[in-house]
């Protein structure tokens, strides 16, 4: 990739059939969860293991080329977001080396974010890809995934022009943390989300109220991390008035 060093490690796990190019919609971030590089590395490269994506970070911010970009990598699993479903199809994986919230999560490193903005950079302008299609794996799958987590800095995306945020003033916003929504804004709430892009149904084993409780907490996890509850308050509102 012009510009990018990247070198290449590729994996198993992926589907022989090749993609168009406006096929690809969505970039779809997420940490690896592992407790080491290495572990994570050679999970992904496995067989056995059924899961790969398109890219790696390393801590050192070098990056590893797992699956072609042309190729469907199985990252997603079982997702959606607005009107498309199982973003495997349509979207490149691209994943952070960081233990996750079951092994210590911590942030992520300055060489890796460097990193991570200039492939997204040159992904998206490569494949047309929308800055607002640039997504959590927590956002098209809440109910299964956290990644990449609060500590993952989507406002420094934005101010890339890589991603989205909300732009409002976080003093101000504080200042209507928990405080309640009455029933017809939490309505107003849930409509800006599925706006946004969030899916209002999720897998059938899991509860309605469960699984909206997990779209709540995601959207937290990217827009308001100081406060995951999975409760409406007036400063999520505000801040999804400001996101449609």
């Amino acid at each position: 990739m012009k510009n990018l060093k990247i070198t290449k490690n590729y994996s198993p796990n992926f589907n022989k059939k090749k993609r168009i190019k406006n096929q690809l919609k969505f970039i779809i971030l997420h940490y690896t969860g592992m407790r080491s590089e290495k572990d994570a590395l050679t999970r992904l490269t496995n067989i056995q293991s059924g899961v790969a994506s398109h890219y790696l970070i390393k801590l050192d911010g070098k990056i590893v080329s797992l699956v072609p970009d042309l190729y469907i990598a199985w990252h997603a699993g079982i997702s959606s977001w607005k009107t498309y479903k199982s973003l495997n199809k349509n979207s490149i994986g691209i994943e952070i080396v960081n233990p996750g919230h079951q092994f210590g999560y911590k942030n992520f490193s300055k060489k890796q974010i460097g990193s991570l903005m200039n492939l997204i950079r040159i992904l998206s302008q490569k494949y047309t890809i929308n800055k607002k299609n640039v997504l959590g794996h927590s956002d098209i799958a809440p109910d299964r995934k956290k990644d990449p987590g609060e500590k993952f800095p989507w406002e420094s995306l934005a101010k890339k022009k890589l991603s989205i945020w909300h732009g409002l003033n976080k003093k101000k916003l504080k200042k209507i943390r928990k405080k309640k929504c009455d029933n017809m804004f939490e309505k107003k709430f849930l409509y800006n989300l599925s706006k946004i892009g969030y899916s209002r149904e999720g897998r059938k084993i899991v509860s309605k109220s469960k699984y909206l409780s997990s779209c709540i907490k995601a959207f937290q996890r990217r827009f308001r991390p100081e406060l995951i509850n999975g409760k409406i308050d007036q400063e999520c509102l505000l801040i999804s008035q400001k996101l449609i």
